[in-house]
């Protein structure tokens, strides 16, 4: 079961069936929705994604996925599965852009590394990026991650993927 997280200004829990429409909001605005997944799809198809969340992935179990809220209100997505893609876990994060540029982002992505690192016991983390997102690749490669490929999408773009090694104690 998808446990809670706290950071200092953040709660991360399980989605609840009254976050629809704030998730349908986050997934349908293009600033955020083009950095996630093959990018903007229909609001039917992100509802369909919502419905999801609790028939697959809480109801089996399957990876950890959190609704990220700030003072009560959702403010983004963040997630942690196994991905074949990388041969590996693979953090997913999606902030709303009223919460960009004031750290948010950052204080994310550590809160679930750390998750991956301290209660899944993963010795490396992963995430991939769209090479035009270089919000996401500086804060990452801020907080640690080391390019480790790029990988030529069937329409000519190009993902990268970076990686994050548990640092062992000295």
């Amino acid at each position: 079961m998808t446990p809670v997280l706290r950071t200092e200004r953040l709660l991360l829990d399980p989605y609840t069936p009254g976050d629809e429409e704030g998730f349908v909001a986050l997934f349908q605005d293009v600033r955020v929705s083009r950095w996630m997944g093959d990018g903007p799809v229909t609001e039917a198809e992100d509802r369909a994604l919502f419905g999801r969340v609790f028939t697959k992935v809480y109801a089996e179990n399957l990876f950890d996925v959190w609704a990220v809220r700030r003072d009560g209100r959702l403010v983004g997505h963040a997630e942690i599965k196994r991905t074949e893609a990388v041969g590996g876990h693979e953090i997913v994060y999606a902030l709303a852009p009223e919460a960009w540029g004031s750290g948010l982002g950052t204080e994310l992505a550590e809160a679930i590394v750390a998750y991956g690192f301290d209660s899944l016991g993963l010795a490396e983390v992963h995430a991939t990026v769209a090479e035009p997102n270089t919000a996401s690749l500086v804060l990452l490669e801020r907080i640690g991650f080391t390019h480790v490929r790029d990988v030529r999408e069937d329409d000519g773009s190009t993902t990268r993927v970076l990686a994050r090694r548990r640092r062992t104690a000295v």
